[in-house]
C-alpha cells in the first residue's frame, strides 16, 4: 500500500523533461526561482504541511497542560472509568489528533519532501544545469578544472533542495510555532507572551547581525572548496604523468596549498559561528529564567494552574531547542545561498558559441569546402590565421602541413566551428557553417585526431557513437576495417567483460595508443560522414599497423572530401594537394613533385624526413 502511494509522489515530477529554456539567471533569487516554479505545488504543499506539523507540535504541550488540570478534577479512586466519564469526549478528540491527524500529516509531509523534493526535484536540477553546461564552447572547458566545473554543476541541485527544505522545514516551522506558542501563553497571562515576543525580537537582531555576515563566508568558503576539488580531479586524472615524472611531492605541495587556502576561508566562519553559539546560549539561559520565574508567581496567586505552567514550560524549552536548530539551519541556508550563488556564476553564463536563430540542417550534397578570407586570432590582435583563402573541391584529398603554430589545428577548429571566424566565411556546399546548427554541421565531419581519449566506457559503446544506430554486422565491420577486430576479442577488463562489452577505463588508458587509435578509426568508419579529418590518424601505430590499414585508410577517403595533417609526410604524399602553412598565411600549394621541386618550406622538411632525421622542432611542426 505504501509502495503505491510513494510511486503516485515519485511519478509527480520528470527530472528529465525538456526545457525550452535551460538558462537560469545569474542573481541568486532569480536563480532558485528558475527551478522552484516547476514544481511549485509541491514547495507549497511541503509549506501547508509543515505549517501544520507545527500547529499539533505547539497543541501537544496543550495537550500535556490540558490532562494535568483535567486529572485534577478527577479523584484518583474514579480511575479511569471516572475519567473517561467526566472527559472521555475531550479525550477521545486528543487521541484522534495524536494517533491519526498527526500521522497522516507527518506521513504526506515526508511524502511530498522525500518522494517529489529529495528524488525528483534535486535531480530536475542537476540534470538541466548539465545540460545547459555540456553545450558551452569548447574554450568554456579548456579555461576551467573539469572538476571545478563538476562539483558546481552537482552542488546547485542539493543547495537548491537543501535552501528550500530548509526554509519550509526548519523557517516556516519556526514561524507557525512561534506564533501558536505566543496564542496559547497568551491565553495564561499576557506577561508569558510578552517575554516570548522579546526573546524572538532579540533572536531576530542577533540573526540580522550574523547572517549577512555567514553569507559572505558561505561564499569565499564555495569557491575554495570547489577550487581544491577541481585540483584533486586534476591530479587524479592525470595520476600517470605525476608517478611517470615522480612529482607526487610537489604534487603534494600544490594540493597542500589548496587545501591551506580552503582552511584560510574557513577558519574566520567557524569564529563566525562559534560566535553565533554562544550568543544564542546567554540568550536563551536568560529568557528560559525569566519564564520559569513568572510562571511559577502567576501559580503562586492563583493566576495559572499547574497543567498551564507545565505546559508553557514544555513549550519555551521546546521554542529553545527549535532557536537553536533555526540557527544552525540559518548557517546551513547561507551556506547553501553562497553555495548556489558560486554555482550561478558559472552555470547561468550564456552559451559562449550558439547556433543562430533560425539555424538550418546543414544538407551535403557534394561536399566542397571553402574558406573565404578567413581571419581569426582568439581574440588577440594577431596570430592564429590571417585572411586566408582555400578551396576544396568535392572528393579532393588535401594534405595541410606547416611549422608548429602555423595554424593547422586552428583551421581544423574552425572548419568544426568549436570557434566562430573574426572575419570571412567558412562555407560547405555553399552553405555557410555559422548559419546551420553545430549538431547537423559536425555530424557532416568524421574526424580522427592525434591524442585520441575515448570514454570510459565499453569497446562498443565508444565505436557506437559514430552511429547509434548501427547493427552489430556494420560494428564488425567497422572494426575490422580498423585492424581491431582481433584484438578487441581478446580484451577482458577487471570485471570479467569481454570483447565490445569490455570497458576502457578513464580516457581509454587502460588500452595502449595504437589501439585507442584503431577504435577512433573504427568509429569514424562507422560514420561514413562525407567530409574527412585526419589529423595525425596514424601517429599512435607502429609502421606494420599502420601500413596494415593505410589502405583501408584509402578506401574510406574514396568519394570524401579529406583534410589531413600529418607528422610523417609521407603519409600524405600522395594526397592530391598539399597546403603550406606559415604564421597563419598559405605560403605554397601544389602536389608533392611540384613542392619538392620548388625548393621552398616542404622541400625541406620532406629532406630532413627522407633523409633519415628530423629534429624536435619539425617534429612538433610539421603536424
Amino acid at each position: 500500500m505504501l509502495q503505491a502511494v510513494a510511486r503516485i509522489f515519485e511519478n509527480w515530477i520528470n527530472p528529465f523533461a525538456r526545457s525550452e529554456n535551460l538558462r537560469p539567471p545569474s542573481a541568486t533569487l532569480s536563480f532558485v526561482w528558475f527551478y522552484v516554479r516547476q514544481a511549485k505545488l509541491a514547495f507549497l504543499l511541503m509549506a501547508l504541511f509543515g505549517g501544520a506539523v507545527a500547529m499539533l507540535e505547539a497543541g501537544l504541550f496543550w495537550f500535556v497542560g490540558r490532562l494535568v488540570d483535567l486529572l485534577d478534577t478527577v479523584p484518583k479512586e474514579a480511575g479511569w472509568e471516572g475519567l473517561i466519564a467526566a472527559h472521555g469526549g475531550e479525550l477521545l478528540a486528543m487521541a484522534l489528533i495524536i494517533l491519526v491527524g498527526r500521522f497522516l500529516v507527518v506521513t504526506i509531509g515526508a511524502l511530498v519532501e522525500e518522494q517529489v523534493i529529495v528524488l525528483n526535484f534535486f535531480n530536475l536540477v542537476r540534470w538541466q544545469a548539465h545540460a545547459h553546461v555540456v553545450r558551452q564552447s569548447l574554450s568554456f572547458f579548456q579555461n576551467d578544472f573539469a572538476g571545478r566545473i563538476v562539483t558546481k554543476v552537482w552542488s546547485a541541485g542539493q543547495a537548491t533542495g537543501d535552501l528550500l527544505t530548509s526554509l519550509l522545514q526548519v523557517v516556516w516551522f519556526m514561524v507557525i510555532y512561534t506564533v501558536s506558542t505566543m496564542a496559547l501563553v497568551a491565553q495564561l497571562d499576557w506577561r508569558l507572551a510578552a517575554i516570548i515576543g522579546t526573546w524572538v525580537a532579540i533572536f531576530l537582531v542577533l540573526a540580522r547581525y550574523f547572517v549577512p555576515k555567514i553569507r559572505h563566508h558561505a561564499k569565499e568558503t564555495a569557491e575554495a572548496s570547489s577550487m581544491l576539488n577541481g585540483r584533486l580531479v586534476d591530479s587524479y586524472s592525470n595520476i600517470q604523468t605525476l608517478k611517470l615524472f615522480g612529482r607526487e611531492r610537489q604534487n603534494d605541495h600544490y594540493i597542500r596549498a589548496g587545501f591551506t587556502r580552503f582552511q584560510d576561508t574557513l577558519r574566520p566562519f567557524a569564529r563566525l559561528l562559534t560566535g553565533v553559539r554562544a550568543s544564542l546560549a546567554i540568550l536563551s539561559g536568560v529568557m528560559i529564567l525569566m519564564v520559569a520565574v513568572l510562571s511559577v508567581d502567576l501559580w503562586f496567586a492563583g493566576a495559572v494552574t499547574a497543567g498551564g505552567v507545565a505546559f508553557t514550560l514544555g513549550l519555551v524549552l521546546r521554542l529553545n531547542m527549535l532557536l537553536g536548530r533555526m540557527m544552525t539551519q540559518l548557517n546551513g541556508i547561507m551556506r547553501n545561498i553562497g553555495t548556489i550563488q558560486n554555482s550561478a556564476e558559472l552555470i547561468a553564463k550564456p552559451i559562449g558559441l550558439a547556433d543562430a536563430p533560425g539555424a538550418e540542417t546543414l544538407k551535403v550534397n557534394s561536399p566542397e569546402i571553402r574558406f573565404e578570407d578567413v581571419t581569426f586570432h582568439y581574440g588577440r590582435k594577431s596570430g592564429a590565421i590571417d585572411r586566408l583563402t582555400l578551396t576544396v573541391e568535392p572528393g579532393e584529398k588535401v594534405g595541410i602541413v606547416g611549422r608548429s603554430g602555423a595554424g593547422k589545428s586552428t583551421l581544423v577548429n574552425l572548419l568544426l566551428r568549436f570557434y566562430d571566424v573574426e572575419a570571412g566565411r567558412i562555407l560547405i556546399d555553399g552553405q555557410d557553417i555559422s548559419k546551420v546548427t553545430q549538431e547537423s554541421l559536425r555530424s557532416q565531419i568524421g574526424m580522427v585526431t592525434q591524442d585520441t581519449a575515448l570514454l570510459h566506457r565499453s569497446i562498443r559503446d565508444n565505436i557506437l557513437f559514430g552511429r547509434d544506430d548501427a547493427s552489430d554486422e556494420q560494428l564488425l565491420k567497422a572494426a575490422d576495417r580498423a585492424e581491431a577486430l582481433d584484438f578487441i576479442q581478446r580484451l577482458e577488463d577487471q570485471r570479467g567483460r569481454k570483447g565490445f562489452d569490455a570497458h576502457v577505463g578513464e580516457r581509454g588508458v587502460k588500452l595502449s595508443g595504437g589501439q585507442r587509435q584503431r577504435i577512433a578509426i573504427a568509429r569514424v568508419m562507422l560514420k561514413d560522414a562525407p567530409i574527412l579529418v585526419l589529423d595525425e590518424a596514424t601517429s599512435a601505430l607502429d609502421s606494420e599497423v599502420e601500413a596494415a590499414i593505410q589502405s583501408n585508410l584509402d578506401r574510406l577517403m574514396q568519394g570524401k572530401t579529406v583534410l589531413a595533417i600529418a607528422h610523417r609526410l609521407s603519409t600524405i604524399a600522395a594526397l592530391d594537394r598539399l597546403v603550406v602553412m606559415d604564421k597563419g598565411r598559405i605560403i605554397e600549394q601544389g602536389t608533392h613533385r611540384e613542392l619538392v621541386e620548388f625548393g621552398g618550406l616542404y622541400s625541406e622538411l620532406w629532406a630532413r624526413q627522407s633523409g633519415g632525421f628530423l629534429d624536435a622542432q619539425d617534429i612538433e611542426g610539421v603536424a
